[in-house]
């Protein structure tokens, strides 16, 4: 029997992120149908991994929920600041898990604040993993449960 988790990103990205981070990214949450150029995908196993459950599937209390927008954060003395919100908590079987560093790799080098961008947990227990990135990259390194055996 497979273990589920309940998978939450919270997070800003930086405006100036690349089009294909930002493609992959869209692609992840549901947004946009084709598999963007530039995300590796060599065993041909990959899925959206934050694509919204259905409503009639429900796992998680409040089932899933996404959100990216492009949102005023600030001005300068060039205008105004903007950054993308993203919002993401989804329930995963533990084989999307998996995927869940290569996801962390994807997103820690453009993250727009240091500090607080996720967490998950198993769905029976109350103990949480946080993720925090910092510097390009994401602590902690090892997330326990998470990477392959």
């Amino acid at each position: 029997m497979s273990t589920h988790f309940e998978v939450v990103f919270s997070c800003y990205v930086r405006d100036d992120t690349p089009e294909w981070v930002m493609a992959a990214l869209r692609w992840h949450l549901g947004m946009d149908a084709d598999f963007p150029e530039g995300l590796d995908d060599q065993d041909g196993q990959l899925d959206p991994l934050m694509v919204p459950d259905s409503y009639t599937n429900r796992h998680i209390p409040g089932g899933d929920a996404v959100s990216l927008r492009r949102e005023v954060q600030g001005f300068t003395n060039h205008g105004e600041l903007y950054e993308w919100e993203l919002f993401a908590r989804n329930h995963w079987i533990d084989d999307y898990m998996l995927y869940l560093r290569d996801l962390l790799d994807l997103l820690a080098p453009h993250v727009a604040r240091p500090g607080y961008g996720g967490r998950f947990r198993d769905i029976c227990d109350s103990e949480v993993t946080v993720f925090d990135f910092r510097d390009g990259t994401y602590e902690p390194i090892e997330i326990r449960g998470v990477d392959p055996p």
